[in-house]
């Protein structure tokens, strides 16, 4: 756990977060029902990238010819993080780098996701439950002053040594989505049956309110 590595010069530097099990989802059924009921999830380790992917890193990709070379860039590109990627193009990425390094690369579970963001904890952030704190480790909407921000740039990392979790640009993750957890898997691995036009969509982003920040908090996108 923590230890850090990179496979290829134009890898994301990733770093090793120790499994656990915790209790994914929120009790408010009433406020928050699409993260009901809260259930018991174990996660095994997992190495997972320390930041948020840049456009330099998507460049390299474009240039190989394996993603797009078209993703417009409203803030520049370099260490930005990369935007304007559909699920599909995010799923491009990782296969390339699986390709490259010969390793299993692949888009976090939602469950894998919220245990990285939160640190296991029931929180409603991994530091605990007053929002005023955010900025200290996220880019947001009080804050944010309505662009996204270079990766991993004045703001601190989570106790497992990954920034901007919260806030800066929202991810993409392997699910598909559902409306709540009632069947959801305890074993940390991605729900992959259901309506997979929606794609879940986890973080928030540089316009997000604190609410939307949670840990547990979730959205969706087209995919």
């Amino acid at each position: 756990p923590h230890q850090t590595f990179r496979e290829c010069t134009d890898c994301p530097e990733m770093v090793v977060v120790q499994g656990g099990t915790f209790k994914m989802g929120s009790p408010d059924v009433e406020h928050h029902k699409e993260e009901y009921p809260p259930h018991d999830v174990t996660i095994a380790q997992v190495a997972i990238s320390r930041l948020e992917l840049t456009f330099d890193a998507w460049d390299a990709c474009a240039a190989h010819g394996e993603c797009r070379s078209d993703i417009s860039a409203d803030w520049g590109r370099g260490q930005q993080p990369v935007i304007n990627v559909t699920w599909q193009d995010a799923k491009q990425y990782v296969e390339w780098l699986s390709i490259v390094t010969g390793k299993p690369y692949r888009l976090l579970s939602e469950a894998e996701w919220e245990y990285a963001a939160g640190t296991g904890k029931t929180t409603l952030y991994f530091f605990g439950n007053d929002d005023a704190m955010l900025d200290q480790y996220s880019w947001y909407g009080v804050n944010a002053q309505s662009h996204a921000h270079p990766v991993g740039s004045e703001k601190k990392p989570n106790p497992f040594g990954l920034s901007d979790m919260y806030g800066n640009v929202a991810e993409w993750v392997e699910d598909c989505y559902h409306e709540g957890y009632r069947g959801a898997p305890a074993d940390g691995s991605a729900w992959k049956t259901g309506d997979c036009t929606h794609r879940v969509v986890r973080g928030g982003y540089w316009l997000s309110r604190a609410a939307a920040l949670r840990s547990t908090s979730r959205d969706w996108a087209h995919f």
